[in-house]
Parts: structure tokens; sequence; C-alpha cells
């Protein structure tokens, strides 16, 4: 009865840091203190790493700490630390392995091995070092050693029970990391423990590593199912939650945000609308990232911070490209106000990416984001199956921020019948087409409005040029059919207006 009411007295106990940041977001407040949790994974995934993080946190806390370690020694740990940037002061080692000087056989009878021990005996140790020390926080790395000691399932599952039920009736909160060296998954464990957490190490065919976790089960916790993207640096692991939409809205002011050009803000019926997203399609090299270049400048000429992410141009191109329009780019990246991130495909996740975005919208407060382009987003993820579900997730959760997003997507081809390699159409809120046209051996470029699910827009073909004074649209292309097929056919007197000033078409 004095364990149950134990129990009932911790049911509304506040929860305790992870000491991952992403991982406490993901278990919405960190996990409940007094209860053993198993970390799982294959060598190479952060099990180490995630743990010290764990111990560290209990330092900054002000407690006392152990780790026990039964595979790694002491000096490989405070390397691991070292190369964080940590400091192990606080934290109690406990090795049970030999260190490199045991060689020596005169010294071979002076330390403890767990190949050479029995199980009972290793338990013994652990307990007095935690009797001894009294820690609040402890780690035990790895259950493999144990998991070999006990020859079989049911000694193994018995002694990990006794281990649990000692952790508790010490006000201890216990992780046990796991690499899963079994020929099976321990089911036994994952019924034992209070909450398991799984991380993956997964390599794609070309770039960085790929990890992401799961928490596989925590008793009592609502937590955020699926897997979260994480990486290792310098500092420890950085979790990003996989993003829920639902969870992001707010309340804002329903205007039009405009493109700084008249004509185009005609086209779409006075602007886009805060909230909503637009798709630039066309063909490489046709006007479709100046075109979304002049939202993010309109933006910050009216005050508002804006983030463009560039998958396939370099910072200086973008840069000159600009100033060959005649556009002031480098004034607004002065001033914070236009923030140019490059993105390399085959480095960055999608959640990290994701989560990038994020920050910018909830940190910087950015109003307008240009993601140019989709064929380098989808080049980041080459075996990521779910793009489509993720892409509506982020421009669901931008929409209910009342964040304006510009998205680019080339088209395969120049010229005649484009195909486009991802149909995002039906997630985008407006599709503007740009296309090349020949007219009497010019080669000329055309814009079209196709879609706008918000209200009303114009339905013409308009010619558009680039220049060194920015970007200018015509009247519409009256007399022609084909424009868009990029084989215009002259059909009636009216002219195509030419945007330079001359004379087009008679």
């Amino acid at each position: 009865m004095s364990e149950r009411s134990h129990e009932v007295d911790t049911i509304d106990a506040p929860r305790i840091s992870s000491g991952v940041e992403g991982l406490d977001v993901i278990l919405e407040g960190g996990v409940d203190e007094n209860r053993l949790y198993l970390y799982e994974g294959r060598p190479g995934t952060g099990k180490t790493t995630i743990a010290l993080q764990f111990l560290l946190e209990g330092v900054r806390q002000g407690e006392r700490v152990l780790y026990i370690t039964l595979s790694e020694t002491e000096r490989e740990l405070q390397l691991v630390a070292k190369r964080h940037g940590w400091s192990l002061d606080g934290v109690s080692l406990f090795e049970l392995v030999p260190p490199e000087t045991t060689l020596d056989p005169d010294r071979e009878l002076t330390v403890f091995h767990p190949a050479e021990m029995e199980l009972n005996e290793t338990t013994n140790l652990i307990l007095d070092r935690v009797s001894e020390l009294n820690p609040k926080r402890v780690v035990i790395d790895s259950l493999s050693e144990l998991r070999l000691l006990a020859h079989s399932p049911l000694r193994y599952r018995r002694q990990v029970l006794a281990l649990k039920h000692y952790f508790t009736n010490r006000q201890c909160t216990v992780i046990l990391l796991d690499d899963l060296s079994s020929q099976q998954n321990d089911l036994q464990l994952h019924s034992i423990a209070h909450g398991v957490v799984l991380l993956e190490q997964t390599a794609i065919d070309y770039g960085a590593e790929r990890r992401r976790l799961r928490v596989v089960k925590m008793r009592g916790i609502k937590f955020r199912g699926g897997y979260h993207d994480f990486i290792i640096e310098k500092g420890g692991l950085h979790v990003f939650p996989r993003l829920i939409a639902a969870d992001h809205h707010l309340a804002f002011e329903e205007e039009f945000t405009s493109s700084g050009i008249a004509e185009l803000d005609q086209m779409l019926g006075g602007g886009l609308e805060r909230g909503t997203n637009a798709l630039f399609l066309g063909a490489a090299g046709v006007g479709k990232s100046s075109l979304a270049l002049t939202y993010a400048l309109a933006a910050a000429d009216r005050g508002e911070h804006a983030v463009i992410y560039a998958f396939d141009e370099g910072r200086g191109t973008l840069q000159a490209r600009a100033k060959t329009l005649g556009f002031d780019l480098q004034k607004h990246l002065k001033s914070g106000m236009i923030r140019l991130q490059q993105i390399d495909p085959a480095e960055m996740s999608p959640g990290e990416f994701t989560a990038n975005v994020q920050r910018s919208v909830e940190h910087d407060g950015a109003r307008v984001i240009v993601i140019d382009s989709l064929n380098g987003y989808m080049n980041a993820m080459p075996d990521e199956r779910f793009l489509i579900l993720q892409m509506h997730e982020l421009l669901t959760y931008l929409g209910g921020r009342g964040v304006t997003t510009i998205l680019v997507l080339a088209q395969h081809g120049l010229v005649g019948p484009l195909e486009a390699p991802l149909d995002l159409s039906y997630l985008s809120d407006a599709v503007v087409m740009l296309r090349y046209f020949e007219v009497q051996g010019k080669v000329r470029r055309a814009i079209s409005v196709v879609k706008k699910r918000s209200g009303q827009h114009e339905h013409s073909v308009r010619e558009f040029s680039l220049s060194d004074k920015g970007i200018r649209l015509g009247p519409p292309t009256a007399g022609f059919i084909g424009v868009l097929a990029g084989s215009p056919h002259f059909t009636a007197a009216p002219a195509v207006i030419s945007v330079d000033g001359r004379d087009g078409v008679k």
C-alpha cells in the first residue's frame, strides 16, 4: 500500500527536462521523475551524447548525477564531452571496464571486467555505488553487457526489473542505454521501462547521413508521435520536432501583400492575401526567381521581414542578378530586413529545414517566405516518400501564421510542352505561369495567373520583360493564341505591345 500511495502522490509531480530542448517539446514538457527509461539505437546513433545531456541538465539543477559505464572508458567519455565543449566536473563516472593500463599482468587482478564477473556481482557493484552517492539521475551504459552476463532472457528480465524497483524506492530517474545488439527486439524490456525512445541513423546515396528519433512509448505522457529529425553537432543533439500546423494558428489581419509591381498586383486581383501562397511555374531562366524576389523587396520596403531560402543559387549570383535588374537588395540584406539563407540539399534534412522556417517566423517575425526552388527541396530528400505531406504541413503552418509564401518550381524543358517534376498546384492558393514564346524571330516572355483560390484574378496573358529598370508587364497579348504553349499564332488585328517601348506585331 505504501508503494501505491507513493504512485498517487507523484501523479501531478512536475516533469524534469531530458536535457534536449526538442525532445522536451515532443514530450510536451519533459519526462516524469523517479522513473526508468530506455534509450535504444544501434552504435553511432547518439545514445551516449543524449545520455550525457540528461546528466548535465541535472548538474545545472544542482543534482547529484552518476554515469555507470560497462562499455566505454572514462577517458572516452571525457573526450566526447571535450569535443562538445562540455565539462564533466559535476558528473560522477563509475567505470566497470578496465583502463588501458590493465594489460600489465601485475595489475590484472585489481580491475573489474563484466565478462569475468557474474551478473549478481556486477549488479551489486552498481547498487553499492548508487547507495554511496545517492544520485538523482543515473545512466547505465549499456544493457548489452548485462544481457551477455545473464545468459537467459528470463534472468535478464528479472535483473532489470529488480533494478527498476530499487531505483524507484530511491527517488532516482534512470536512463538505460541499449545498442540493440541482441538478435531480436527486446520487447520484454519495453514492457518494464516507463518510456522508450528509439534513435536511428540512415545513410542516403549521396550526402550526409540522416538521423531521426521516435518516442515508442511513454506511460501517462501525451507526446508527439512519429519520427523527428535530429543532428549531432558541437553542443549535443538538436532535435527538430515534427511540425503540426494546427498547434500554431494565430489570428492575423486580412490584407493584400503587394509585389511592388502594380500590373502584377492587378492580375492577382489586388495582390496575394495574407496567409496564402503562390506557385511560380515555368522553364529555367524565364524569370521566376526574379519575380519572387520582388515580393521580398516589397516586404522590406514596407518594413516587414522577409527570408529567401535559396536551394539552387549562391548568394553572389542572386545579388548580381538583383543588381542587374536595378534592385537594391544589398541595402535590405545589410539592414536585416531580408535574410538570404543558402541551403545545401545534401546536408540539411527536411525536419531541420522546417525548423529553420519556423524559427524565422516565430523568432525573427518573417512575414514573407520565398522558397527557391522546390526542385532543390526535392533533391534534399531523394529517399523521402512523404514530400507532399511535409510541404502541405509547412504551407498550412505558414498560412495559419499569416505569412505570404512564394514557391518557385522549374519545369522540364524550355519551349513547347513543359512537364513539372512535382505537382503542387493543388496545394497552392495561386499559380502564376511563366512561358517563353516566339514572335518574328524573337524570344519573349509571357505571364498569366491560371489559378487564385481566394478571389478574382485576371485571366489574360501578358508579356513581361526583365531589364535594368526592373520587371515590366505589358498589356494582354490580344490577337494571339497558344502563347502559353510556346507556339503563338496571330489571329486578329490587335498587336502585341512590347513592354520595352517598341512596337510589336501589327
